[in-house]
């Protein structure tokens, strides 16, 4: 059955969710307050890159169910439902900045004048369902009932299309119970698990989850530092302990950290909840401290084969903080640079697509069209995203082109022995001193003597 939905907020996560479910047949209007997004939404021009959206946005579009508008009042007048989809920034002390969702429930509150089922989509601290119910009566013109379903995202940038269309299941927390039966419906096409509870708890589902995959990420990085000491393999030892049916080989690639919008804020504010509760998150604090770490490790592996830093050219392949996304907020790359400036270091870079994200949040650096031309006479390069194009570069023309052939492999993207064998000074996130002799192949695990 065909609903009318709202989604305040046109970012990855509210443009993404509004799409999809303009995909499922439903009647969707996207509100954003910042008039050029709008603009180019419905001109076909994404405000970010993300696989497969533009063409779902158009085809949507053009079928008459997906619009934009700035107006709430247009925005909000037939909707069954309205999603709260809009950013929670890191609030520079740890915490969660609510300024945005405030906003929107303050919106809503003044152009409601229907009975509808406020959704709260955006990652929030535990109890802003709470905060979001009061401000919305608070400041309601008429009254008018409404329901509260809290419905954390579970979306990955670069996949994100995928992940809404395909969930592994999908989180609903309410204290009406009928509200999110009514929720849980529009969710009736993709066949998924659907997860009902409470308010709180199912804001920390969402908190729970990146936690953890925050921390297999930092426990493998951990474990490639102890292995770089003792001369272990860290691909085969995350190999080994994958294939260990409680364990899992997801999010034990050991490089350079993670970042993003999401990992990051996320876990600075699981602690800082944690710490105004009384609690004492030293886990979530060790989590932080290594994935710092891991950007310090590719500047010391630079210096000590460089012999020091001041003025040497150093060429950085890839400025995203993970592939297919041009999104670079805690990018590794970031880091990165203002570490190598801080020493002195020329630094060049390239990405397929986000240079100009990582234009705007850096300076001094020249950008390149092209791996060729970002290394051309570099001292090294570091590959720090894992894009499928750097898979299939001319190492040859790379090795000739640069001053020094020392390559830093943040991603563990090559093959060590390859890569040596080609005339590289490579350097790879614990490749350990052997060469690999680990071949799995159907139920056969052949392992080193």
């Amino acid at each position: 059955m065909q609903r009318n939905i709202t989604v305040i907020g046109t970012s990855y996560v509210g443009l993404t969710t509004g799409t999809c479910f303009a995909e499922l047949g439903n009647q969707v209007v996207c509100i954003d307050i910042d008039e050029a997004k709008v603009a180019n939404l419905r001109h076909g021009v994404m405000p970010i890159h993300e696989p497969g959206l533009s063409e779902l946005v158009i085809r949507n579009a053009q079928a008459g169910r997906l619009s934009f508008t700035t107006s709430h009042e247009d925005g909000l007048r037939d909707a069954d439902f309205v999603f709260i989809a809009v950013g929670t920034p890191d609030d520079g002390s740890g915490g969660a900045d609510l300024s945005q969702v405030r906003a929107a429930a303050q919106s809503i509150a003044e152009h409601l004048d229907h009975s509808i089922i406020v959704i709260n989509k955006s990652t929030v601290p535990i109890g802003t369902g709470d905060l979001v119910t009061s401000i919305i009566n608070e400041h309601a013109r008429i009254a008018v009932s409404f329901s509260l379903v809290s419905n954390p995202e579970f979306l990955r940038e670069g996949s994100a299309v995928n992940d809404c269309m395909n969930p592994d299941r999908v989180v609903l927390g309410s204290s009406n119970r009928e509200a999110a039966r009514l929720v849980a419906e529009l969710y009736d096409p993709l066949d998924c698990p659907v997860i009902v509870t409470d308010l709180r708890t199912a804001e920390m589902i969402k908190y729970a989850s990146n936690a953890f995959l925050s921390t297999r990420i930092s426990f493998i990085n951990e474990i490639a530092g102890i292995c770089e000491r003792l001369g272990a393999d860290v691909k085969e030892v995350a190999l080994g302990m994958g294939h260990d049916k409680r364990i899992g080989p997801a999010f034990l690639d050991a490089g350079l950290g993670f970042g993003g919008s999401c990992f990051p804020k996320d876990v600075k504010a699981l602690m800082r909840m944690a710490q105004d509760a009384g609690q004492h998150p030293q886990l979530l604090g060790a989590v932080m401290d290594i994935n710092r770490d891991r950007r310090r490790w590719a500047v010391d592996r630079l210096r000590e084969k460089l012999g020091g830093l001041s003025d040497k050219r150093i060429a950085l392949l890839g400025l995203s903080f993970k592939p297919n996304t041009d999104d670079v907020r805690e990018a590794a790359s970031i880091d990165v640079i203002g570490l190598l400036q801080a020493e002195g270091a020329l630094v060049s870079a390239y990405d397929p697509v986000a240079t100009e994200n990582a234009r705007a949040v850096t300076s001094g650096v020249e950008f390149c069209s092209n791996a060729y031309d970002a290394v051309r006479g570099a001292d090294a390069v570091v590959l720090v995203t894992e894009w499928n194009e750097f898979t299939n570069l001319d190492l040859d023309r790379i090795r000739d082109s640069m001053r020094s052939p020392v390559l830093i492999d943040g991603r563990n993207l090559y093959r060590p022995e390859q890569l040596r064998q080609l005339g590289f000074d490579y350097v790879g996130v614990a490749r350990g001193t052997m060469p690999s002799m680990s071949i799995v192949a159907e139920q056969q695990v052949v392992l080193r003597d």
